[in-house]
């Protein structure tokens, strides 16, 4: 009896300082089990309490009445299928007829408190299915990518979101993003993601970096082209505006409209075009777009317009010539000038992290997601990289990209070298590079985001 007393003592020493220190490795040998248990014994009254459920039908009624039997109890949504995650568990529900997903996603608050749960999110997977995903703990403090994510072109794992899942950038699906972010609230560590998870793939690199540099040239073996300041970067954009109608003039050439060739196989972007003709796709990153936006003299009003212009025609008609926009900036408002609001318009994915005010959040979300605003403004100073996404459907969640370093950036950048492709239109813009130099080992990563 001492010995189990023992052991029993020294588990719950274990599980206690694993949730201290290591909350995944607690949630995985402890935490997941009790969760279940949790969520299967107190299902009912649960739903019940939180008003989830829902009256019998009619005919059980008069059933329950004909046979003298007692009046049948009101019926929660039914569980399909409940499984665990590395962060949480994952419960799919089939509604009862009266029931909406806006009920659930209503009372996920009071579901939280119910299953003691860090958090709980719901979405519809379709027309009467509802999937709740619960988080054991808060996966945003020690941001751990899954070792493995999906691989699709064009589309790059950046951040971890509040529900445990992955936040992918996808350019296939929103071509053009936003990202918002006062000083040292975590944007360029985003921005490093961003290029780290796109370095391995087939794709040309374009920055525009009015900061002398000093965030993308150390990141320049891997770039195709970059400009240090607003002359080189209007210089820049109008060789890509050029690119563009040459991308189109091929994709005219190789539509193949004729009688005989079927709709799927008729060509309208790079995507459609064979393997070897189609052009390397381009991602430009604006380091800071208020830069590019201000003005002191006529001339430099003139540079101004010239490059907003050219932004809002890659906005406008670069996805299909596969050009792609990530425009990032510490402030963006109407009074940075005209063609600004229309530039926005276009910019389909938004991501701001903490800002220092109103009016940015509002030019953020304020279109899209309105209650995403005040999320935005909330986000607290010590929780650096923590930052709200959303995009033109109207839905939001809490991301936070994992801690990469400037020297991880640069050795990934380094090693993926070989693949910067060499545009001829780009050639005055590309960095020169000395030679390939020595990885340097990373130091080790930070727990926590900066």
């Amino acid at each position: 009896m001492t010995a189990f007393t023992v052991a029993l003592v020294l588990v719950v020493a274990a599980a206690g300082l694993l949730r201290w220190r290591r909350p995944a490795w607690y949630w995985l040998a402890f935490g997941v089990t009790l969760a279940a248990l949790r969520v299967l014994v107190r299902y009912r009254s649960v739903m019940e309490a939180c008003g989830l459920t829902v009256p019998p039908a009619r005919w059980r009624l008069s059933l329950a009445r004909a046979t003298n039997q007692p009046i049948p109890e009101p019926r929660p949504p039914r569980i399909r299928r409940l499984w665990p995650t590395r962060t949480g568990l994952v419960l799919r529900l089939k509604l009862r007829p009266g029931q909406d997903v806006f009920d659930i996603a209503a009372a996920s608050d009071r579901l939280r408190h119910s299953f003691s749960m860090f958090g709980v999110t719901s979405r519809e997977v379709r027309s009467g299915v509802v999937e709740v995903r619960m988080t054991g703990y808060d996966v945003l403090k020690r941001v751990q990518m899954p070792a493995k994510t999906e691989t699709l072109p064009m589309r790059v794992p950046v951040a971890l979101r509040e529900d445990g899942s992955v936040h992918y950038r996808d350019y296939r699906a929103i071509p053009h993003a936003l990202t918002l972010g006062a000083t040292e609230s975590g944007k360029s560590v985003y921005q490093r993601n961003l290029v780290a998870g796109l370095a391995p793939l087939d794709v040309a690199l374009v920055g525009i970096d009015c900061k002398q540099g000093v965030e993308l040239f150390p990141l320049a073996r891997r770039f195709s082209a970059l400009a240090d300041s607003p002359d080189t970067a209007a210089e820049l954009l109008d060789a890509l505006v050029a690119r563009m109608a040459d991308v189109y003039r091929l994709i005219r050439t190789q539509q193949r409209i004729t009688v005989d060739v079927p709709d799927a196989e008729i060509a309208a972007d790079i995507w459609d075009l064979p393997e070897e003709l189609r052009p390397t796709p381009v991602v430009v990153l604006v380091d800071e777009v208020a830069e590019l936006a201000l003005y002191a003299t006529k001339e430099e009003e003139r540079r101004r317009d010239r490059i907003i212009t050219a932004l809002v025609r890659l906005a406008q008609l670069g996805r299909a010539a596969g050009i792609y926009l990530e425009i990032c900036g510490q402030r963006f408002g109407s009074e940075l000038g005209k063609g600004i609001t229309m530039l926005r318009a276009q910019l389909t994915g938004r991501t701001a992290h903490r800002l220092n005010d109103e009016t940015s959040a509002n030019m953020a979300f304020g279109d899209i997601a309105p209650d995403a605003v005040l999320a935005a403004i909330q986000i607290p100073a010590e929780l650096r990289g923590l930052a709200i996404a959303g995009d033109a459907s109207g839905g939001w969640h809490r991301i936070r990209a994992p801690h990469t370093s400037l020297r991880q950036a640069v050795n990934l950048c380094n090693r993926y070298a070989d693949r910067t492709p060499d545009l001829p239109e780009l050639a005055p813009f590309r960095p020169t590079t000395g030679t390939a130099t020595e990885l340097v080992p990373s130091a080790k990563a930070s727990p926590a985001t900066a």
